[in-house]
This record gives C-alpha cells, sequence and structure tokens, in this order.
C-alpha cells in the first residue's frame, strides 16, 4: 500500500492546531498597505537590522532576553485571576480519559494507538483488537512506554512515530525527537518483543526518513555529512544502506540540488505488503516534484507524471494520482487541476502512453479533502462549500461507480485507517458543535456503525454555526463560518475572535475544539473561521490564486472578513481579537501592519515575520514555492510590500500583541518572533512575548504545557475583548 511520503510530511508547515449582502471595501474602509521599505531602511539588509543577534537559537545572550520577557509575561498573565481557572479546565481538557483513541489497523487487522494523559504525558504506544476497541473499555497491551523509556535514558524524547515493514509489521524504525523537533533519531524496534532490537538499525539525529525494502535492506534520507542537505536543511541524497553498514558505507542512488527542498525513497506496496515499485522523490520546490523508479538493477527512470501532482494511492492494481495542474498526458488525454486519475500500474510502468482513468473531477465549489484505500475499494472524502461527505469508488474498465455514505450531514468528515485485510475503513465526523465521533464503514457494503463518539466538553446549548461571505479587495467572496450563542445581540459588543491560516493549501474545516468551546464559546465569545485564499478549502485553484505575487489577496481576504463582522455589527474594533500560528502568524503579521484600526489583540503563534531573511532560516528555503525568493529583486519587491517585520511604523494603532514561540522549533525560526517582538518594544508598543524551551513547532512538547499555552492565550484574550472597557 502507499504510505505518506516523507517529503511532503517534512517540508509542510503544520498550522497550530485548529449570506447577507457583503459590502465592499471602499477607501475610506480599506486603506492602501504601508510603503515598501526604501533601499537602507530598517532590516533590509544584515547591516540595518539590529536584532540579527535574536536569531541565535541558544545564544546566552538570546536566552537571556528569552528569560526576561518569559518573567514579565508569566507576571501579568499568570498573575491574573482568571489564569488559574482557565489552567486548570485546559489540563482537564488535554489530559481527559475519555477522548477518542485515535485508531490504525495493523496488517493483520490490530488496532494500533498512541496515547497521552496526565500518567502518560510523553505517551504511550500501544494495541488492542477491532472487536475490543469498539467496546467501551478496550483491553489495551503496551508496546512502548515513552515516559518511561524517557526516564530511563535520561532523554527528553519525544515521539514522532513508526514506520514498521510490510506485511508482518514486527520490526520498526522508531521516531525520537529531542524536545519535539522535526530532526528525529531512528531505531529499530521490535514490536512482538517490545524491546530495542539488539545490535539493530541505529541512525543519527537528522532530519528526514527511512522507508523499508526488505528486513535487511532501507532507502534511507538524512545528513550524511557536507554537501548532503538542501538550502532548506533537508536531505538531498538518498541512499541504500544494507543491516551492518555504517552510514559512510550506504550505496548513494539519487542526489537532488541544492535548491531542492528534500530528496526521500519509499516503496509502493499492495494490499499484501509486496513490493510493486521503487521510487525516489524529488522536491524541486515546495510544490513541484519529480519521481524516479528504482529498478532491482540500480537503474533510474523518470516516471511521466506532471511537476505538481502526489502519487495518493494503489487499488487494485491501480495507481491513483492527484493532479495540481491543468496537463496533458502522453497518451494525449486532457486533464484539469484537481482531477483524481488512474492507470493500470504494470502496463503503465511498463509504457507510459498507457491511457489513464479519470476517477473524479471536482467543481468550482468542491474540493478532495483527503484519499484512502482499503483492499479492494478508493474512499474519498469529498468537501462542497467547506462541508464534507464521504465516497466510495469501485474500479472499473470504463468510469468508477461510487456510493456515498450515509453519514452525518454539515460536517467535516476526515478519512482515518483503511484495513488492507478487507474493506474497512475509519471515518471521523466532527463540527463546530458537534463533538468528534468515529465510525467504522465497510466500503464494500457501504454499512456504518458508529464506534466512538466524544462527550460534549462545553455547553453548547443556544449556540449555533452561520456561515456568511465577505467581499475582498478584488470582489472574491470569502466564504467564513461564526460559531456563536443564537441570541447574540447585533450591536457590535461581542468579543470575536477571527482565525486564519492561508497558506500552503491547508483547509480550515469544521472542527470540534474542546478548548475553544469551553475557554471561549461558553464564556459568551464569538468564534469565527475565515476560509480564504491560500488554503485548499475550493481545491488547488483556491491555493495557487494567493501564490507568490499575489499574496496580498490572502491578506486582503482576511481583512474582508474582519470588516464584513463589524459591517453586520457581529462585532467591532474594541472587541475583535485575531489568532494564527506558523503561516497564520504572517497572517496575524500582515493584519498587524496594514489594518490595525480592524483589532484590538492579536496571538501570532509560531510566527513568520521577517520575510526578506525567512529562506536563510532553518526550513525556510523550502517555502519558496509558496512566497517567492527575496534574493530575485522582482520578487523581494513584492515581499517587502507586506513583510510585517520590515512594515513595523512608530505612531500607528497596534493593540498590545501576545507572541509566543519555541525554542526548539526547527522548522520556522524563534527568531522571527523574537524580533517581532523587540521591535515593537523599540517603537514604544506594550508587548508579550513566551517562548517555550520545548515543544517543536507545534508549541507543545508535553500535555502540561499544552494547557499552559492555552491559558496564557485565552487570559490575553479575555483581557483585551472582555473587558469592559476594553483595553485601548
Amino acid at each position: 500500500m502507499i504510505r505518506s511520503s516523507a517529503v511532503a510530511l517534512a517540508a509542510l508547515l503544520a498550522s497550530t492546531s485548529l449570506t447577507s449582502v457583503s459590502m465592499a471595501q471602499t477607501p475610506s474602509s480599506s486603506p492602501a498597505p504601508a510603503p515598501a521599505p526604501a533601499s537602507g531602511a530598517f532590516a533590509t539588509s544584515d547591516a540595518t537590522d539590529p536584532y540579527l543577534w535574536l536569531e541565535e537559537v541558544e545564544g546566552e545572550r538570546a536566552m537571556e532576553w528569552v528569560k526576561a520577557h518569559n518573567d514579565r509575561t508569566f507576571a501579568v498573565l499568570q498573575g491574573d485571576a482568571r489564569y488559574e481557572p482557565l489552567h486548570q479546565q485546559a489540563l482537564e481538557i488535554v489530559q481527559a480519559q475519555d477522548r477518542i483513541p485515535s485508531p490504525g489497523f495493523t496488517h493483520d487487522g490490530h488496532i494500533d494507538n498512541f496515547w497521552q494523559d496526565a500518567q502518560h504525558v510523553r505517551g504511550v504506544w500501544r494495541r488492542t483488537t477491532l472487536d475490543s476497541y469498539r467496546t467501551a473499555t478496550p483491553e489495551w497491551q503496551t508496546i512502548l512506554d515513552i515516559d518511561a523509556l524517557a526516564a530511563a535514558e535520561g532523554q527528553n524524547w519525544v515521539y514522532k512515530g513508526a514506520t514498521c515493514l510490510a506485511p508482518e509489521e514486527r520490526y520498526c524504525l522508531l521516531s525520537l525527537s529531542n524536545g519535539g523537533k522535526d530532526a528525529v533519531t531512528l531505531r529499530e524496534f521490535d514490536s512482538v518483543e517490545r524491546k530495542f532490537v539488539e545490535g539493530g538499525i541505529v541512525l543519527p539525529e537528522s532530519k528526514g526518513g527511512a522507508s523499508w525494502i526488505d528486513k535487511d535492506t532501507l532507502l534511507i534520507s538524512r545528513d550524511f555529512g557536507p554537501g548532503t542537505l538542501t538550502d532548506s536543511g533537508y536531505p538531498m541524497v538518498v541512499k541504500r544502506l544494507k543491516r551492518g553498514q555504517g552510514l559512510d558505507q550506504a550505496e548513494t542512488l539519487f542526489t537532488g540540488k541544492p535548491t531542492d527542498v528534500s530528496v526521500s525513497g519509499y516503496t509502493l506496496r499492495d494490499a499484501d505488503g509486496v513490493v510493486k515499485a521503487t521510487l525516489i522523490n524529488r522536491s524541486v520546490d515546495f510544490y513541484s516534484s519529480e519521481t524516479w523508479r528504482l529498478t532491482d538493477d540500480g537503474a533510474l527512470t523518470q516516471l511521466q507524471l506532471p511537476a505538481k501532482s502526489d502519487i495518493t494511492g494503489l487499488v487494485d492494481g491501480r495507481l491513483l494520482v492527484s493532479l495540481k495542474q491543468d496537463w496533458t498526458a502522453p497518451s494525449g488525454q486532457d486533464f484539469k487541476t484537481g482531477d483524481l486519475i488512474a492507470w493500470p500500474l504494470e502496463a503503465w510502468l511498463a509504457d507510459q502512453a498507457t491511457p489513464a482513468q479519470l476517477v473524479l473531477r471536482p467543481t468550482e465549489r468542491q474540493a478532495i479533502e483527503g484519499v484512502n484505500v482499503t483492499r479492494n475499494r478508493l474512499v474519498v472524502a469529498l468537501y462542497d462549500n467547506v462541508r464534507g461527505s464521504v465516497r466510495v469508488y469501485t474500479p472499473g474498465d470504463g468510469e468508477w461507480a461510487h456510493t456515498t455514505l450515509d453519514l452525518p450531514q454539515n460536517v467535516s468528515v476526515g478519512i482515518g485507517s483503511a484495513s488492507e485485510k478487507d474493506d474497512k475503513v475509519f471515518v471521523s465526523v466532527t463540527g463546530y458543535l458537534n463533538p468528534s465521533s468515529l465510525w467504522l464503514a465497510d466500503a464494500a457494503t457501504g454499512a456504518v456503525d458508529q464506534v466512538k463518539s466524544m462527550p460534549a466538553k462545553f455547553d453548547a446549548a443556544g449556540m449555533t454555526v452561520d456561515q456568511h461571505e465577505a467581499r475582498s479587495a478584488d470582489g472574491t467572496m470569502i466564504p467564513y463560518f461564526v460559531v456563536h450563542k443564537a441570541d447574540m445581540p447585533l450591536d457590535g459588543s461581542n468579543p470575536t475572535l477571527l482565525y486564519g491560516y492561508g497558506g500552503f493549501e491547508s483547509s480550515l474545516l469544521p472542527g470540534y475544539s474542546a478548548t475553544v468551546g469551553k475557554l471561549w464559546l461558553e464564556r459568551g465569545g464569538v468564534y469565527v473561521i475565515a476560509n480564504t485564499r491560500g488554503g485548499g478549502e475550493f481545491g488547488p485553484r483556491w491555493h495557487e490564486a494567493a501564490l507568490q505575487q499575489n499574496r496580498q489577496r490572502a491578506h486582503e481576504d482576511f481583512q474582508a472578513v474582519a470588516l464584513d463582522l463589524t459591517q453586520r455589527n457581529i462585532t467591532s474594533q474594541p472587541k475583535l481579537g485575531i489568532m494564527g500560528g506558523s503561516q497564520g502568524g504572517l497572517f496575524m503579521g500582515a493584519m498587524l501592519t496594514q489594518r490595525p484600526d480592524l483589532i484590538n489583540a492579536a496571538v501570532i503563534q509560531v510566527p513568520l515575520f521577517d520575510m526578506l531573511r525567512f529562506h536563510k532560516l532553518l526550513a525556510g528555503a523550502s517555502w519558496i514555492g509558496e512566497y517567492g525568493n527575496p534574493d530575485i529583486p522582482e520578487q523581494r519587491a513584492w515581499i517587502e510590500q507586506y513583510s510585517p517585520y520590515q512594515n513595523l511604523r512608530a505612531g500607528q494603532p497596534y493593540p498590545e500583541v501576545f507572541i509566543h514561540t519555541s525554542t526548539k522549533d526547527d522548522r520556522v525560526h524563534p527568531g522571527h518572533a523574537r524580533k517581532a517582538a523587540a521591535r515593537l518594544e523599540e517603537l514604544g508598543y506594550p508587548v508579550l512575548f513566551y517562548e517555550n524551551v520545548d515543544g517543536g513547532h507545534a508549541a507543545g512538547a508535553n500535555l502540561r504545557e499544552t494547557a499552559r499555552r492555552l491559558a496564557l492565550e485565552y487570559t490575553y484574550l479575555s483581557r483585551r475583548l472582555m473587558d469592559t472597557p476594553a483595553q485601548e
């Protein structure tokens, strides 16, 4: 079966997760963004940036600065009487035992799960049978206790998953991260004996991955020393490692270029675990890639696939590919962006002019949000106007017949683990006010059965969800959801939190958040989610509309939603706050520098902020495909227009912001957040800044840290948006 490509996962920015007529913006309500910085202006070069020293991740001076700011922020926010109750509520939620254990089918039909709670802060890998899992109290057997391992070895281990050798899946490569970094150490683990293999495979800490070819052979993409990493800091070389060899003895199979994002290798297996092809992925930029086939004699052949496409599965001997661009195949067939197509694998590998089958072509308001395969069926999560359904397709020689599973309507659906033994597949169902539930579907018969459901974590009585649209600056209608109490007064008095991300084709779909519900909605807050361009809510074209030189469109979309909220009298400037992380942190910075007059609070999480240097920091070069290259004058010009760090100005109505990041984040450099705070303070603005010394990009190495971060955020939002009069 197809497994997730390591290159795609390694590069992704993770978000910190989760109609009436709209008025067009006018010059009076939508001022132009600040002019781009002039040459020689603040931070347009290393010589004009006084805060480069804050990019020394664990430099002594930088860490002293971090500690001083943490102490001040703790004094302010933890000193607020609301902090401790919010902290206790967050802790109860994140450590709750009544969460749904996320199930993963093993090849033989057992169920694996990774679980964290108050007793297992770092987590435990455990296993049960499907029948036991379906009961209220499954009988779990522990495979590995990460807390016990960390204590025994005196290490700050964070579990990052396991790759097991099909079909038996006894031997696994365990990924362990120091403090939550993307870089991991790989160690061979025996899941039957439940111990590390004595004298087994150990690969030192590095970004990258490893895939099994057989018990004694791996495809590895790692840091092999000088000249083996791309400019983005990801592997540039794929090697074949035999058991007993050192890294220096491994055979080099493929070498990319320094300008690539990364390269990786993986095996394409059928439902019985038999290798059907050994493939190497060369990610040329964040969205364009090449796929090469490695034959048994070591020869490499590039497969004729469009640069913007993903291999998404193998079912009934047919290779499934999702297209991210219009494309004319070698067969002469024309396909469209968003199409899902299939080839008979063996025939196509022998002759790539073999005709493909069109499986699914979404409409302009539809998007494929998930694809998985059971032993005999294709399962697709298809969204229409940001509402989900699940289709099951049966492979055929002509048009593939499909049915729709009988699941709740007007919600989000997610396709989970699928069985290789039969046609069972897990499907999750959730909505803003619908506690998450887990369903077991039989893709062959269409039967569905709810096997788990979450109890309500907040009082949603009297609450409702509306979907509106706002008109962006270029006239495009931008959908957004509003979650609120039904008796909400339309007088602009409602404390409102507007969340956005707007990049990397990442869709913000309806979902149940116990923490948002308990810490915000239940206390009278309004929660708004903007489905701006740059995301994937309407497929690849929705994303591409805000790429590179068009990035400002996404910022204008977010601003349009903020304006629409005030025009509908849902909220007003003193009561409106914004939140976003990673790429969403850049979103927050753009709103802060372009339309501070619309907001009174901003939670800026693990952000990108200095967009003239993003490509020089950690994994930043991998995102040139999203933003452009600041070293190219034409592209630098459009990036300068919105880069928040350079566009911060004195004398603006900036609210006091809350910025947080993580020292151990080896994806988005903590220097972005640090320098943003330092520059704001230099300009005379109050800033709350917090840096978690562990945690990685998700900013939470363990559940206790997650609870603290949540309590800090919602204490800050309470102070800014719920106090009367509002803080100005």
